[in-house]
């Protein structure tokens, strides 16, 4: 078939990257560092993007849309966003495109179209997004503002891989303003538990919710709330993130409201938001060397039925049964395809929905027809059992669960094993060496020490995980007291 993968404990890095293009996720692009989303890919983006949204809308928020570029101006306003930001910007310079004289055929940049102000592509869209909320709020009646949009950024990465790091990407930001720190604080709180409950139920995948150190919070934010995954390479993936801004963007941009007695006061913000990179989370969490794993929930086709026949009596006769399956199985809203398509044998079919990471595949023949059953593929576990086709449909939709809950569980054990305490400098580099994964361990509070140890092992402080235990210890690095352990991880 010319599908082979490369293997995971040989080259974790090809294995991922054969996946996503073979598994018909993305394709690379003529921009470098920008991927083309492929319909397969596309479909599990819109199925995050649908149950997210929900999610969301069952949170009060609403969807608005807001430009793609920022005058420089504004980006500048708030001093930590810039300046956290500056290194990624792409910026516009001109407006317009003319025929190059000197060379035939060839476009140059007309020097007379240069803009009065200089663009910046978004980054992230806090300095447009809060100029704009200057208008929309005056009094404590306009609060709170409950505002995602769903977009493209950019950020010139200058090392770029599928779905985890690509100089354009898909995600959505959520933008609110707040009467007071409380309230935006809970609305921090409350979306990281949107998007841990999102992770663990709708991806299968175990996270760790926590509070980042302040060398790895957002630029400009007052605390960064996080859920961080577990690859099976032991790497950590940093799968969302939730700001409380305090005040910061309100002063930058001037957004002030009048409370109940009259006096003027700053508003209260937070930012938080999810991307592409959750596919690339996806695949690392669950896939094997057969290809994709997909979790039920989210797969784009959750079962695929495949017909096994000769000559056209056969395939008339189980047609006409499949028929009926189908139509039942979509009634329960069940995701499924009918693969008849007679240019390829069976068994072709069968390995590349294995690929693709279909979770469950029915195979059917003449004889299963004869004795009203069929035969169930898992795709987690690789099982085959026979299955009776009376109450078929709630058999699928019973394995779907089962299947849904395996991953997690698998996945859970593995974060579980791979989540190690560290007393010493020493065994803190043996473990990062020999296992990998989320190493916790005691820290001394201070920026430098978390800049010496990434500087020394190339691991940063993922999380102080939250309602995390006190205990009286000692720095790794330095020695000096600390009271509660931190968990660190080489990361994507």
């Amino acid at each position: 078939m010319g599908k082979e993968i490369a293997s995971r404990s040989e080259d974790y890095s090809q294995w991922y990257n054969d996946l996503i293009i073979k598994g018909g996720l993305a394709d690379y692009s003529a921009v470098r560092g920008c991927m083309v989303i492929k319909p397969y890919g596309f479909a599990l983006w819109e199925n995050m993007r649908d149950v997210l949204d929900k999610m969301f809308k069952d949170t009060g928020h609403q969807n608005a849309y807001f430009p793609l570029f920022v005058p420089k101006s504004l980006f500048e306003k708030e001093e930590e966003n810039a300046e956290g930001f500056a290194k990624e910007c792409a910026v516009v310079t001109h407006y317009r495109l003319k025929l190059n004289p000197e060379k035939k055929g060839s476009l140059m940049v007309d020097p007379d179209s240069k803009l009065e102000e200089e663009l910046v592509i978004r980054p992230t869209s806090e300095a447009i997004i809060w100029n704009t909320y200057k208008g929309w709020i005056q009094s404590y009646r306009d609060l709170p503002l409950l505002i995602n949009q769903w977009a493209n950024v950019v950020r010139w990465e200058m090392r770029t891989r599928l779905f985890l790091r690509t100089a354009e990407f898909l995600w959505q930001e959520g933008h609110t303003a707040h009467a007071t720190a409380n309230e935006a604080i809970a609305e921090t709180k409350q979306m990281l538990e949107v998007y841990a409950t999102f992770a663990e139920e709708f991806m299968a995948m175990p996270v760790i919710k926590g509070v980042k150190s302040p060398n790895e919070r957002f630029a400009g934010a007052i605390d960064t709330y996080c859920i961080e995954a577990l690859m099976q390479d032991g790497k950590a993936l940093q799968a969302g993130t939730s700001h409380f801004l305090g005040q910061n963007f309100a002063k930058a941009f001037d957004v002030k409201f009048s409370d109940k007695e009259n006096k003027l006061d700053y508003v209260w913000a937070t930012s938080w938001g999810v991307s592409t990179r959750l596919i690339g989370a996806l695949v690392m969490a669950h896939s094997d060397d057969d290809g994709l794993i997909l979790p039920p929930k989210l797969a784009p086709i959750q079962v695929v039925i495949v017909p096994i026949y000769k000559g056209d009596e056969q395939k008339k006769a189980i047609d006409e049964k499949v028929s009926g399956i189908v139509s039942e199985l979509k009634q329960k809203g069940i995701r499924v395809k009918y693969d008849d398509n007679e240019n390829s044998r069976p068994g072709w079919k069968f390995a590349e929905y294995e690929l693709k990471g279909v979770p469950l595949r029915i195979g059917i023949g003449a004889r299963d027809l004869a004795n009203n059953v069929v035969e169930l593929a898992r795709r987690d576990t690789k099982e085959k059992k026979s299955y009776s086709m009376e109450g078929l449909t709630d058999s699928i939709a019973d394995l779907l669960d089962e299947i849904q809950k395996s991953i997690y569980n698998k996945a859970n054990s593995f974060r579980e094993q791979n989540i190690t305490n560290a007393d010493s400098w020493e065994e803190f580099v043996r473990l990062l060496d020999e296992k990998a994964g989320f190493i916790s361990a005691h820290w001394d509070g201070t920026g430098e020490t978390e800049d010496k140890i990434k500087e020394l092992t190339k691991a940063t402080i993922r999380c102080i995980p939250l309602n995390n235990p006190q205990e009286e210890g000692k720095c790794i690095l330095t020695g000096q007291p600390s009271n509660e352990r931190v968990l660190f991880a080489r990361a994507y």
